[in-house]
């Protein structure tokens, strides 16, 4: 009997998804220009998790260019870095995934 209760709590909490809050300790980004894109860094515990954000969310409520400057890239990035990090981390939660790409998609 005491065996059985054991197991049974041990099956409920493998199955619990664990509740793990993004920390993004390193305020730096970079700009990488084969993917047109920012990345930064987040941390889940111990974990890095990176991050891209495509040019396209970034160029969201500015003038649409064919191809935003990397000064430009960056200070969108700056000005956008809460709602950015909000949408990171639910971006993160649904994917559990240590790169992950942000698209103007995952901002509306």
């Amino acid at each position: 009997m005491k065996g059985q209760g054991h197991e049974r709590f041990q099956q409920g909490y493998r199955n619990r998804a664990p509740t793990m809050t993004l920390a993004f300790l390193n305020p730096s980004r970079s700009f990488d220009e084969a993917r047109s894109a920012v990345l930064f860094v987040g941390h889940d515990g111990m974990f890095e998790i990176r991050f891209f954000v495509e040019m396209a969310a970034l160029a969201e409520g500015h003038v649409r260019e064919t191809r935003m400057s990397e000064s430009l890239c960056l200070s969108a990035f700056d000005a956008r870095r809460p709602s950015i990090h909000r949408v990171a981390q639910r971006v993160y939660d649904r994917r559990r995934c240590n790169l992950n790409t942000l698209t103007a998609a995952d901002f509306r």
